[in-house]
């Protein structure tokens, strides 16, 4: 089914709010294209294995699950607005810290592991804000606006953040992200919404329950929760070992990263401005169909290697994750409510971020022990699995219309 939808100039020309969050989001992204090719370059350099990225990303995962239901409290007692520049304001100090020292492996566990630990609080944040900024009816096309924004930016500097840190090293690239995300505070000054934070009288572990009853109590939300936690499962280290496949499989150096990356990117620039008149809230095509993509696409990195077809694939999966994530977003945003909003998303990045570092201390050990090929094969048979799961299993007595298997 196709929704009819306003261009999406005359949505952000209508809206400075909308126009000041893509702003902002647009200028950290970028940094973090940067930041992104940088970070893994330099642990995979120091210490020359797989298991040394797999730590570094084990590091961005460990403050989600220690701190994620406390940042969704935070993000549900505070002003969002205030949350979001704070984190920014963190991430730029510790990102600075490699800028200025880098060449210690401990250095960059300790950062991944800061960065992360505000970014806990930065994204559950932003994604409880955004109702607040635009109408129900037009939460797909901004989801999908700040999602392309911010890919966007890593098609365009991926490239060049590889290519930089061949000739001048890492410390570059660090620098380019802390100055990001100081401007992305700086634009967040401005934001109107956001000023005051949600009223809950819980506290405590009551108010965590609370988020987690408004996931299950919405049975589409349920089975997303499972689904989601089985994807990671292969996700994490599929993702977080992409500079290893691009190393071993494919014999290409850190500009090589950067363009697999980049066609990550086009792929996901492209998916929701190409499908975002069908995406719908509650739509379980879009919620779970994707993760069969993916899993195809990582059975093919698994056999080839050939950079043009690995980068091929990689634009598809890039697609795949975009437009499932714009479902996602637009539908725990339409489902649960503003004062536990924060707590719901905390809840996702949780089960999420659980399964992930579980997929990386396996995918580590099994990419030193039978190579990087034999991880995307696992991970593209669990994605399947994924899609499978929430697919083809009924989904009994919807007590909302976001658990329908169609649009609203």
């Amino acid at each position: 089914m196709t929704v009819r939808r306003r261009p999406l100039r005359a949505l952000v020309g209508s809206n400075p709010e909308l126009g000041r969050l893509l702003a902002a989001h647009a200028v950290s992204r970028a940094g973090d294209a940067f930041n992104t090719v940088a970070l893994v370059v330099l642990v995979f350099e120091l210490t020359g294995s797989g298991t040394g990225v797999a730590g570094t990303v084990a590091f961005e995962v460990l403050p989600v699950l220690a701190l994620g239901p406390i940042a969704g409290m935070v993000v549900d007692r505070r002003p969002r607005r205030s949350v979001m520049i704070a984190a920014d304001l963190a991430r730029a100090l510790l990102v600075a810290s490699l800028a200025v020292v880098g060449g210690s492996v401990l250095l960059a566990f300790a950062v991944a592991f800061g960065v992360s630990a505000a970014t806990v609080a930065f994204n559950p944040a932003a994604s409880s804000l955004l109702p607040e900024v635009v109408d129900r009816e037009d939460l797909v096309d901004a989801n999908a606006l700040l999602w392309t924004v911010a890919v966007v930016a890593q098609i365009v500097l991926a490239p060049a953040a590889g290519g930089l840190i061949s000739l001048f090293g890492v410390h570059v690239a660090f620098a380019v992200n802390a100055a990001s995300y100081l401007i992305s505070a700086l634009i967040l000054t401005g934001l109107r919404a956001g000023r005051s934070p949600s009223e809950t009288a819980l506290r405590g572990w009551g108010s965590v329950m609370a988020g987690v009853a408004a996931v299950r109590g919405v049975p589409l939300l349920r089975r997303l929760a499972i689904v989601q936690g089985l994807a990671s499962l292969s996700a994490g280290a599929t993702s977080g070992l992409l500079v290893v496949f691009a190393a071993d499989a494919l014999d290409v150096g850190p500009g090589g990263f950067g363009l697999l990356l980049a066609a990550i990117g086009v792929g996901a620039a492209l998916g929701p401005m190409l499908f975002r008149s069908r995406i719908a809230p509650g739509d379980r095509r879009w919620l779970f169909g994707p993760f069969a993509t993916r899993g195809g696409v990582d059975l093919l990195l698994g056999v080839t290697s050939n950079p043009a077809v690995a980068g091929a694939a990689l634009g598809l999966y890039g697609a795949s994750t975009s437009t499932g994530m714009v479902a996602y977003q637009s539908t725990l945003q339409s489902a649960v409510p503003a004062e536990t909003r924060g707590r719901a998303f905390a809840l996702y990045d949780v089960v999420w971020n659980a399964a992930r570092l579980v997929s990386l201390g396996i995918g580590g050990i099994l990419a030193d022990a039978l190579g990087i090929r034999a991880v995307y094969i696992l991970g593209g048979v669990l994605l399947l699995a994924a899609a499978a799961v929430g697919l083809t299993t009924p989904i009994s007595a919807p007590d909302d219309h976001t658990s329908s298997d169609g649009p609203p």
